[in-house]
């Protein structure tokens, strides 16, 4: 049977239909059953030879209808049965400890959506680009950020090639947002960006502060996480101070920004994340 004389609905009862499809999904874990049936006025074969929208004349369509009718029957009790055992077995054995099997992105709203600005991408692993989003927590996502992910690509199409940049990713709510009394906390910070890496996303440049994962206190609620991107100013080298590198907390980004000139933010985006076991 051609597949593109074929329509197929998923979990549907249709006339005549003419068999069932049961196949894997990847993204839900969970078996799909899809009942397939042809549309009406299409032939079954479009080998070499046959005509497309041939139709069977008036002496076959007892015989059709009645075959239509026993394959129907056959379809719906072979439904029932699969969607029955395919509940018992997504129940029994797929992850287990999540609420859901489907991952939703939900975009930030509000003033937080306002910071996202100039295209800025960051990248994690399976995640794609999490700028101006909540960190799902499907698939352990939260955890992983924290505990296994090492640090993003950070992409900027309209970069300069000629130009440097510095990065950096803050937490302004430490260790909470309604007490955020060690804001800015220094999560990782580069010097010395060339724009060429910043338009492929791997980043070298000059490690000021060595990239750490973000990790929410638990019962803080959610966390901005902060990446900023500046223009170097030529010939100008940027470095911490002898306390700045002492403590990552209780940075002040105003100050910093504003010894070495480097204005307001070429593109910035953040996204939100709490505990996983929140």
């Amino acid at each position: 049977m051609g597949l593109d004389n074929v329509q197929c609905v998923g979990f549907s009862f249709v006339p005549a239909p003419l068999g069932l499809v049961l196949w894997g999904s990847s993204l839900c874990k969970l078996p799909q059953v899809v009942l397939c049936w042809h549309s009406p006025g299409i032939s079954a074969a479009k080998g070499p030879g046959s005509k497309a929208g041939a139709v069977p004349g008036s002496g076959s369509r007892d015989t059709a209808g009645h075959r239509a009718d026993s394959m129907g029957l056959l379809a719906a009790a072979l439904l029932a049965a699969l969607l029955s055992g395919t509940a018992a077995w997504g129940a029994q054995t797929l992850w287990p400890d999540e609420p859901t099997h489907t991952c939703f992105f939900e975009s930030l709203s509000g003033k937080d959506s306002e910071f996202c600005r100039g295209d800025l991408e960051v990248i994690y692993p399976e995640l794609g680009d999490v700028g101006c989003t909540y960190i799902p927590s499907c698939h352990q996502s939260r955890w992983r950020i924290s505990r296994e992910w090492g640090s993003p690509r950070v992409r900027y199409p309209q970069a300069d090639k000629s130009k440097k940049y510095v990065v950096m990713l803050v937490d302004p709510d430490a260790p909470s947002r309604a007490d955020p009394r060690s804001r800015f906390w220094r999560h990782w910070l580069l010097a010395d960006v060339p724009g060429a890496e910043l338009r492929t996303g791997e980043l070298r440049g000059r490690v000021l502060t060595e990239y750490a994962r973000p990790t929410p206190p638990p019962r803080s609620g959610y966390h901005r996480y902060q990446l900023r991107l500046y223009e170097q100013p030529q010939g100008q080298r940027v470095a911490l101070g002898p306390e700045e590198r002492i403590s990552v907390g209780s940075w002040s980004v105003r100050s910093f920004v504003e010894r070495f000139q480097l204005g307001p933010p070429v593109a910035s985006t953040q996204f939100l994340t709490k505990h996983h076991e929140d």
